[in-house]
């Protein structure tokens, strides 16, 4: 009777949530060596799909540079980046969008699988990312930044309880394809489709003032604050970029980001249903 009692608790605690958030928009992007565990990809995906029963309306954008890394291994083709961005070649950009392509199928055929409704986003599929070449001290090949994000379709499949499925790819207007940073792609969609939270799946915590000690999670943080961590060295290395991506987000109009680690189970819904959440969400 007490588990049945927290059960139905834990559902009470949830509601206003659901109904603050029913019908909005929800932009998560996932990547990275996470995508590639299938335990974390099924917990991940059973949210994202229970999240569109309860009414939400999440977006899916996702990475693959781990896989893409892998591959070309494999072919013998050497990989070099400058600044943190992956130089493409025609061969690269060939390897690129396969890789991206495989993934976002598999993706959506899971999300299938598990009772949701999803669309496969790609360069060959429904491509709704507007790109333009990236400008950098050397020339980076067809490495594309985002231009703009066509979001007719999309709106009209999220009406539909769709996740649409994005692979950060993106054509000029002479339909060249461009390879693009996920996480620029993911909060330029956000921005554009006016969501109410953007979601970084990560695979650390959150912001923490301490890494070497769990309980200095920042569990709140506005973006002022954020930016002074950043100055004072609290904030380092990769999770720069990523606070960063959530800035902009921001800064376009989002309401909230959010930094959770996604080997926690159902970390989303925790994020997202309950009072204290488990990762860091930065306000403007």
């Amino acid at each position: 009777m007490e588990e049945a009692i927290k059960k139905a608790d834990i559902l009470i605690e949830a509601l206003p949530y659901i109904k603050s958030f029913h019908k909005k928009i929800t932009v998560i992007k996932y990547g990275g060596s996470i995508l590639g565990d299938d335990r974390i990809r099924k917990g991940v995906l059973e949210d994202i799909v229970f999240l569109s029963y309860m009414g939400l309306r999440p977006v899916l954008v996702h990475g693959g540079g781990p896989n893409i890394s892998e591959r070309m291994r494999k072919s013998g083709k050497k990989t070099d980046f400058v600044d943190g961005m992956r130089v493409t070649d025609a061969e690269t950009l060939h390897i690129v969008q396969e890789e991206l392509e495989i993934l976002n199928k598999n993706i959506v055929a899971e999300i299938t699988k598990l009772g949701g409704k999803a669309k496969s986003y790609t360069a060959t599929n429904s491509s709704i990312v507007i790109a333009a070449k990236k400008k950098a001290k050397v020339d980076l090949g067809f490495v594309g930044k985002v231009a703009g994000i066509e979001t007719k379709e999309l709106k009209k499949d999220i009406n539909q309880h769709i996740v649409p499925v994005i692979s950060p790819v993106g054509k000029d207007e002479k339909g060249v394809v461009y390879n693009i940073n996920a996480d620029e792609v993911a909060y330029s969609v956000a921005c554009f489709l006016e969501a109410v939270k953007f979601v970084l799946l990560t695979n650390v915590r959150g912001v923490m003032r301490n890494p070497e000690d769990p309980g200095s999670l920042l569990s709140t943080i506005k973006e002022a604050e954020a930016k002074q961590l950043i100055e004072d060295k609290v904030i380092q290395e990769g999770m720069i970029p990523k606070i960063q991506a959530c800035f902009s987000a921001i800064d376009g109009g989002v309401f909230k980001a959010h930094i959770i680690d996604a080997k926690i189970p159902h970390a989303l819904l925790l994020e997202v249903f309950t009072n204290k959440g488990i990762g860091t969400e930065i306000l403007p």
